[in-house]
Order: C-alpha cells, then sequence, then structure tokens
C-alpha cells in the first residue's frame, strides 16, 4: 500500500474562537498548530478564490482535527445539523463516562443535545446510553457511555 498515514479530518467553523473553546475546553482536543494561508495558489489547491483561512491542527488520543475558519470569502452553509444519511462525513464520536455530566458541561461551551436521540440500551452485553448534540456550527458529536465497552476503533493496532 501506497498511503503512508491518515493525517487529519477538516471542519470548517464560523468563529475560531468560539469552536476552539468547544474543542479544546469542552472535548479536551489539544492544539497542536495555527497557521493561515491565503492567496490564489492556495484558492486553487482549496478551491475557494480570494482566499484568506485561519486554521488550527487538533489531536485527541489518535484522532487529528482541522478547524478552518474562513475570513475570506467567508463561509456556507447555515450551522443547522445535517441529516445522518446526508453524503459525507456525518459525525465524531466520543466516549464519556457520564451522559449526563457531559450533556450539561457541553451546553457550556455551545453544544446544543439533541435530547430526542437520546437512547439507552440494557440486553445482554450491551448497557448503554447514547445521544447526539452538536458543535456550535452544526456538526454532530455523538456521546456514548458504557462502563466497559471498548469501541473498535479504539482497539488500536500499530502498523506492521
Amino acid at each position: 500500500m501506497t498511503i503512508r498515514a491518515v493525517t487529519h479530518v477538516g471542519v470548517c467553523v464560523a468563529d475560531l474562537e468560539r469552536s476552539l473553546r468547544f474543542y479544546v475546553d469542552g472535548l479536551g482536543f489539544e492544539p497542536r498548530g495555527e497557521f493561515s494561508v491565503s492567496g490564489p495558489v492556495w484558492g486553487r489547491v482549496m478551491e475557494v478564490a480570494a482566499l484568506d483561512v485561519r486554521s488550527c491542527i487538533l489531536r485527541r488520543d489518535s484522532v487529528a482535527i482541522e478547524l478552518l475558519c474562513y475570513d475570506s470569502p467567508g463561509h456556507l452553509g447555515t450551522g443547522a445539523r445535517r441529516p445522518m444519511n446526508e453524503l459525507g462525513l456525518t459525525h465524531l464520536a466520543v466516549w464519556v463516562d457520564d451522559l449526563d455530566l457531559e450533556m450539561a458541561r457541553l451546553r457550556g461551551y455551545g453544544a446544543e443535545v439533541v435530547e430526542t436521540t437520546l437512547t439507552s440500551f440494557d440486553e445482554p452485553g450491551l448497557h448503554a446510553r447514547w445521544v447526539y448534540c452538536t458543535d456550535p456550527d452544526g456538526v454532530r458529536i455523538e456521546l456514548i457511555e458504557h462502563a466497559t465497552w471498548q469501541p473498535a476503533a479504539l482497539q488500536v493496532r500499530p502498523p506492521d
């Protein structure tokens, strides 16, 4: 295989400082670097004319995200939560110890908790609770409470 590594996932945000507060203070990501790009070369790469963008790379566990704030020409979209069956990336999932505590805490960082998605499972091998919330720009964040379960995505093996 010629792909060496998956490096990050990008998230377009309306307000970089607000999103940094949500992802760093709310979800515990650590800033790894900030930079700005502008001009026609970067505009061609990113397919955005008159480009002036600020970027911040964040990392938590084995996940890295890049927050992109387009000062020019600005962002598109309303920030409303997208349907889960809309093509493209759908959500970021996090494992929590106390779902009620995290729902309340993340509201303080601009999350909107989608109460209708709050679901409990109490069956053999699966005693868990789930809920979706959104970041300040409508990106879905899945909160999972399960005392012992370890999602397959967390069972990371080093490359051969």
